[in-house]
């Protein structure tokens, strides 16, 4: 078995693509990032989806983005929309994709591991740039000129098996791989028990997964 970094961060998107990437026989490291993010409930999602999901292992890698700031998930004093609008939403985190896949690449370089997962999805999104096929791709040639295998070498690849699925398709796709949708958080602002507000963008998004994919929706909201 090859091995395999996987972003997760415990919600229907990456548990979906770590379904994915055990299906196709990855041995997956699972990789989540604990960055100061106010809807912390996801890293303990993650936690139950890892296990689940039968990843390798599991690393919570601490960062602090708050020193940054700059978005309504890292700062405090920055609402969390509660109504569509327009543009790319405060719900943006400055980098962040950028940051993480770094971080994963310097992972897969440790492990001998090629291939990195990412969970991003270009149809049913928020518009953040860093969620596109351009951005996957960018990253793809800046991993084999930023890293000693690299420059070795090595290929390489970013796999975002989701990037063209809608959240309905999403949520058949992982259902058929026996994704339990019930262990996963995906609210902005969820609480400390995991329980969804139901009414920010990333909220709005499941909700209407479900609906269109006909499928009950495990979500718990508070």
């Amino acid at each position: 078995m090859k091995n395999a970094v996987v972003l997760l961060s415990g919600g229907i998107d990456s548990a979906t693509t770590l379904a994915i990437a055990r299906d196709a026989g990855y041995a997956c490291h699972a990789l989540s990032f604990d960055y100061g993010q106010r809807h912390i409930a996801e890293l303990d999602a993650a936690e139950r989806v890892a296990e689940a999901l039968g990843a390798v292992s599991h690393r919570v890698l601490r960062l602090d983005l708050n020193t940054i700031g700059g978005s309504a998930l890292t700062e405090a004093c920055i609402a969390v929309p509660e109504t569509p609008g327009e543009g790319i939403p405060v719900t943006y985190v400055p980098a962040r994709n950028t940051v993480f896949l770094s971080l994963a690449l310097g992972l897969a370089e440790v492990l001998d591991a090629r291939d990195l997962f990412i969970g991003v999805t270009a149809v049913d999104y928020s518009g953040y740039p860093d969620c596109r096929p351009a951005f996957i791709e960018a990253f793809e040639r800046l991993a084999r000129v930023a890293t000693k295998a690299g420059v070795e070498g090595a290929e390489f690849q970013v796999h975002a098996p989701l990037i063209e699925l809608d959240k309905a398709g999403i949520i058949r796709a992982g259902s058929a791989l026996g994704v339990d949708y019930g262990l996963t958080v995906s609210c902005y602002q969820a609480d400390v028990k995991g329980r969804a507000c139901g009414v920010c963008d990333s909220c709005r998004f499941r909700r209407e997964g479900f609906a269109r994919a006909g499928i009950p929706d495990p979500t718990r909201y508070r």
